[in-house]
């Protein structure tokens, strides 16, 4: 079944990576949502997209050399707090599964730590987790620290690519660009038991296009479209 993955949340309609985008993407039925993450300076991830801060706050500067007690004190789009992935794991309560993108550096042990904690202490299971990267030092990390946690390797590149990376780190989950994607090289990549979870398709056109081609989940900023 065509998983239905929520970027940021559900960010074509409410800020990304905030809980009131989570949870509108889980009113719209999703069955994952994507976010990203980062180390901040006092050791806690917090859930970010991106390296500074400018864009989506009133702060100014980089991410990882504020501490949290700092970053609480900012607000997303003027009205919401930045979130710690702690926070948003006990928010989401297993009602949809989690990608959880490592965007900063040295962000893979803290997030193995935290998937294993809310498997031991809130009932969630492996399968309810992917751990995906553009980085790989962090992906091997990633299974050095826990070869059982779900791996998907994110590319920009080439489908190719990302098959040669999922090969080198043991994943079975790409995560190409939809403009990458062909009938063709999605074929390839199914018969060599790959699945692919394809980003960030918000165009009903390209969906639907997609959806022929045997994708196993597509992530939208407008998930309700899927």
């Amino acid at each position: 079944m065509l998983q239905k993955i929520g970027h940021r949340g559900a960010q074509g309609y409410v800020a990304e990576n905030t809980l009131a985008s989570f949870q509108k993407a889980i009113d719209l039925g999703v069955d994952a949502i994507e976010l990203d993450v980062h180390c901040c300076a006092s050791g806690e991830l917090v859930v970010f997209h991106d390296f500074t801060l400018g864009r989506m706050t009133d702060g100014v500067g980089e991410i990882h050399n504020f501490t949290l007690p700092e970053l609480k004190e900012l607000k997303v789009a003027n009205q919401y707090d930045i979130p710690t992935l702690e926070e948003v794991l006990l928010f989401v309560d297993r009602k949809c599964k989690v990608n959880i993108e490592l965007k900063g550096h040295n962000t893979a042990k803290a997030a193995c730590d935290l998937i294993l904690q809310c498997i031991e202490d809130h009932n969630w299971l492996m399968s309810d987790f992917i751990v995906s990267s553009f980085q790989s030092d962090e992906l091997e990390k990633m299974v050095h620290l826990n070869p059982q946690i779900p791996l998907a390797i994110l590319t920009q590149a080439s489908v190719e690519q990302a098959m040669e990376w999922a090969k080198r780190f043991g994943a079975t989950i790409i995560h190409p660009h939809f403009s990458l994607l062909t009938e063709e090289n999605c074929k390839m990549a199914k018969v060599l038991g790959f699945q692919i979870n394809t980003w960030t398709v918000n165009d009903l056109s390209d969906i639907e296009r997609i959806k022929k081609w045997g994708v196993d989940g597509i992530i939208s900023d407008y998930p309700d479209r899927i």
